[in-house]
């Protein structure tokens, strides 16, 4: 279940490699994820973060389910905000990219988080979850994701993946990439509505990505 903060935090939007005055070089080992199970945002980039095998380039910290603040925040996050932030008074959510090389964060934005560990820590045998040539699809499933939300809009969201998912095997096409993460955490945690019937292909295709160990595990609340 996601929290929602009692006082708005600031969006940090750094990039890994992105801006050179920045100084976020991609250097393995260098940065940090903080994670929480309960926070749907955190779910997708902790199955990003497993497709791409990255427990030693980027180490995970996950923290406990539910915050431990009034606010909504983490007390653990709460040293990084403070030096992130010039006298920070907000809550310290999730999800958070810190530099360990400076003790400050990079992002807290989980779709800035996803691109840039998918561009900058892949190997040969990585999927590609950012196929070039998708980026405006990929960019209208998340949109359409992040609408899931609204009751009144779900079923026109939901309307939607079926057809994609009626006519192939994955939301991009006929391989996993990021859209099927974002299709799958928005709706993973989700009961299965009395109108599955209505949609068989997208939630099969849901069922189908939870018996998957890169992206069921996660919903168990174990290690990233």
């Amino acid at each position: 279940m996601s929290v929602t903060p009692l006082a708005p935090a600031p969006a940090f939007r750094g990039r890994i490699g992105r801006d050179p005055r920045s100084g976020h070089y991609a250097v393995p080992r260098r940065y940090r994820l903080h994670l929480a199970p309960g926070h749907d945002d955190c779910l997708g980039i902790a199955v990003v973060h497993s497709l791409l095998g990255l427990d030693e380039t980027c180490p995970v910290t996950l923290l406990a389910p539910r915050p431990d603040c009034p606010d909504g925040g983490y007390a653990a996050l709460r040293p990084l905000y403070e030096s992130s932030a010039h006298h920070y008074r907000g809550p310290a959510v999730v999800p958070v990219l810190s530099d360990d090389w400076s003790g400050r964060i990079v992002s807290t934005h989980a779709r800035h988080i996803t691109r840039d560990l998918a561009r900058y820590f892949t190997s040969a045998t990585s999927p590609v979850l950012y196929p070039r040539g998708a980026e405006a699809e990929t960019e209208a499933v998340e949109e359409l994701c992040a609408r899931s939300t609204d009751p009144e809009a779900l079923p026109g969201v939901l309307d939607a993946l079926e057809n994609r998912l009626s006519a192939h095997r994955y939301v991009l096409g006929d391989r996993l990439t990021a859209a099927d993460v974002e299709v799958w955490a928005a709706l993973a945690r989700r009961d299965t509505p009395r109108s599955a019937d209505d949609h068989p292909a997208l939630w099969s295709h849901v069922r189908r990505l939870t018996a998957l160990p890169a992206f069921g595990r996660h919903l168990t609340g174990r290690s990233a």
